[in-house]
């Protein structure tokens, strides 16, 4: 048995089994008689069976006529609720957005985002990941979230990564110390030999202060490492040595009296991008979310700019 007949079709045979009658169906559904009975005709032959008895004065369901009309409603019913399930995520009324973020972007450009986001759509549902780089590309690739917020990491060829900012770093210092006292940019090579708080690898954090001292010819070498940076920014607080972090990852955790100061030669930055699935869309849900992320990323940390 073939089936092949459209929604159309189906409405006009519940107009007829309604009717009951070929004039007042051709009316309601803005056909022509001879058109109305070649619809039902087309339904018989894909169904092989009789739906309407049928005379020159009386029309009538037959038993298995009324059969097709109850599947029929339910069918109906179903395509309908289909189609307001979709209106609903396209006019962002339901939904889900599933997004990874480094810790320093889940504690500063992501919430006040999402927040927005919510105020104005408040139906969608969202989950946030705050992880390192290399495990947020993990979870793009594996299709566990939507997108990420994330450093640039050149091994993810095969993920689409589009940058959104740069973040470049500063020197927090404890209150007291000797270079508290100015406030114009250090040089890495300086403040090589303090001792430094910083994350493990493969942190991107730590990765770009390598990279930064490796330029001088330096092993960067900290006293201390920790994981979180509310750790970090209170143990300079506390006098116990010195951290270089990216500008967003320095204000996850503001402490009193801690110094902030820029770093150059070399002056880098850590690119701050979206990480997407490549030949993937996005939800609409997750395409609005993006645009605050990207609108909140303006606000707080300037375009890329080339790392020297």
């Amino acid at each position: 048995m073939q089936i092949n007949w459209s929604i159309r079709e189906l409405d006009v045979f519940l107009a007829l089994a309604a009717t009951l009658s070929f004039r007042r169906t051709a009316a309601q559904v803005n056909l022509s008689q001879s058109a109305v009975s070649g619809v039902i005709t087309r339904l018989e032959d894909a169904l092989a069976v009789r739906l309407f008895d049928r005379t020159t004065r009386h029309v009538q369901l037959t038993a298995t006529g009324q059969v097709f009309a109850e599947q029929a409603l339910l069918l109906r019913a179903q395509t309908d609720e289909a189609v307001r399930a979709v209106r609903n995520v396209v006019e962002l009324q339901s939904g889900k957005v599933t997004l990874a973020a480094l810790p320093s972007l889940a504690a500063t450009v992501v919430p006040a985002a999402c927040a927005r986001f919510s105020a104005q759509h408040p139906g969608i549902q969202f989950r946030i990941v705050d992880t390192l780089s290399g495990p947020a590309f993990d979870l793009v690739r594996a299709g566990q979230v939507d997108f990420a917020l994330t450093a640039a990491n050149p091994a993810y060829a095969d993920l689409d990564y589009q940058p959104l900012a740069s973040d470049g770093f500063v020197l927090l210092i404890p209150p007291g110390h000797a270079l508290a006292q100015g406030n114009g940019p250090l040089r890495w090579i300086d403040v090589a030999a303090l001792t430094h708080i910083s994350m493990p690898l493969p942190a991107s954090v730590r990765q770009y202060a390598d990279a930064a001292l490796l330029e001088h010819r330096l092993r960067f070498a900290p006293t201390y490492e920790v994981e979180h940076l509310a750790t970090i920014t209170a143990m300079v607080a506390c006098g116990l040595g010195v951290a270089a972090l990216p500008e967003l990852a320095a204000a996850v955790a503001p402490q009193p009296g801690v110094v902030r100061r820029r770093l150059v030669e070399p002056d880098i930055s850590r690119p701050i991008g979206l990480v997407t699935r490549r030949y993937r869309s996005l939800s609409p849900a997750a395409t609005a979310l993006v645009d605050m992320l990207r609108e909140e990323m303006a606000r707080v940390a300037p375009r890329p700019r080339t790392t020297s």
